[in-house]
């Protein structure tokens, strides 16, 4: 499945961003399909830069993004933001009578 997610880019502690277009197998910072964008949070206001027409694209190709991507693309109004995720919850165990 092809992923669009963030590559950690900067020196120590002094991270970036990339928005990569990258196979879900593939290393966080490994080997990538193509760059979409940057995004910078130590600046103030934070710094995206994305270019909307290739994320659109690779979005009808079927790419999924990340949880952080979606976040941010839907900040920037390129996508909906979709459902909030949700944990499950475990069924409670019926109370043991003695």
């Amino acid at each position: 499945m092809v992923k669009i997610r963030l590559r950690r880019m900067g020196a120590k502690k002094q991270p970036t961003y990339r928005f990569i277009v990258a196979d879900s197998r593939s290393p966080r910072d490994g080997k990538f399909i193509e760059i979409l964008g940057h995004y910078n949070p130590r600046t103030e206001p934070k710094t995206v830069e994305i270019d909307e027409a290739k994320v659109k694209e690779w979005m009808g190709k079927g790419a999924q993004p990340s949880e952080t991507v979606r976040r941010l693309l839907s900040a920037r109004g390129i996508m909906d933001p979709g459902p909030a995720p949700t944990a499950k919850r475990k069924p409670k165990k019926a109370a043991s009578e003695s």
